[in-house]
């Protein structure tokens, strides 16, 4: 009785949430496949500090400017988020690649869904995150080549991967990071910046250098894993990992950590998918009326005999 209990709580929860999870997930679906595209287009050696500074002189002649980013999908160097230059020509891009535009997009309905409704994708990644427990409280199923043993078996076999993928959105939005905060520094003028990174590494591997939190980091990607750094005249410095942020946006294990989140975004939107048409499939069902026992005739008193 117990289990059936649970079943009905996991499957109303489910329904309950099942439009703005379908939003979240689809679009953690195609967010995991930025850092696999960022890692699979890198030229090394493409970018170098005479080059950069000498797009720099060009459109950012008054040193103002305090972030750089490139992108290797569009080909893209990025000053300061306002001028946008192509990697090989260094002609200014007017336009705004599509990939760019569906990437924000994405990112803006993962984090807000629309009107700033962030409370409603926290409250659906905490609905998740019991569904899962829920789920996980009915017990070992028993696995069959039907819908719901596919189900079944998807959930307990990717049980501990689809459980922290909840699990970190919630911290990140706690603002949780189980990292110790490095102390504050003054921002170096970019240029210098990129000095300070292109001494010890090749400038075509930098994601991007930025200040955030009073510090100025950039972050690397050589190959096997991204790391970001703390940026100083001294060098640079490992920053704390934010374990969260790390595993939810998949920026570990280089290729292998995108890819794991593609699998996991694909397996959720299964299990959504599944979980629903197994509830209309019940409810469209037809009941079975239970019937009773056969009710016996009443013996007749005339032929009755009399019992010593």
């Amino acid at each position: 009785m117990f289990k059936a209990y649970l079943l009905r709580f996991h499957r109303w929860v489910a329904l309950a949430f099942a439009a703005p999870l379908l939003a979240v997930i689809i679009t953690g679906l195609i967010l995991s496949f930025q850092p696999l595209l960022q890692s699979a287009y890198v030229r090394p050696g493409a970018v170098t500090l005479e080059r950069v500074e000498k797009l720099l002189d060009e459109h950012d002649a008054k040193g103002g400017a305090r972030s750089f980013r490139i992108d290797w999908f569009q080909n893209v160097i990025s000053i300061d988020g306002r001028i946008d230059v192509d990697v090989d020509t260094g002609a200014i891009v007017e336009e705004d690649h599509w990939f760019s535009d569906w990437m924000a997009a994405s990112r803006g309905l993962h984090q807000r869904l629309v009107y700033d409704m962030e409370w409603l994708v926290i409250a659906s990644t905490a609905a998740m995150l019991v569904i899962i427990l829920l789920g996980a409280l009915l017990g070992l199923p028993r696995l069959a080549n039907t819908i719901s043993g596919w189900h079944k078996g998807v959930a307990w076999g990717l049980l501990p991967l689809l459980a922290l993928s909840p699990l970190t959105g919630l911290l990140i939005a706690a603002g949780v990071t189980f990292s110790q905060p490095a102390p504050r520094t003054q921002a170096l003028p970019l240029r210098e910046a990129l000095r300070v990174i292109a001494a010890s590494h090749d400038l075509s591997t930098v994601e991007w250098v930025r200040v955030r939190g009073g510090r100025q980091l950039a972050r690397i990607s050589d190959g096997a894993r991204q790391s970001t750094f703390v940026v100083t005249r001294d060098g640079l410095t490992p920053a704390s990992a934010n374990l969260p942020r790390t595993f939810h946006e998949g920026t570990f294990w280089g290729v292998w950590g995108g890819v794991m989140n593609v699998l996991l975004s694909v397996a959720f939107l299964a299990l959504l998918a599944t979980g629903v048409l197994l509830w209309f499939r019940r409810r469209l069902r037809p009941r079975r009326r239970v019937r009773g026992p056969a009710r016996q005739p009443e013996a007749s008193l005339e032929g009755a005999k009399p019992t010593s």
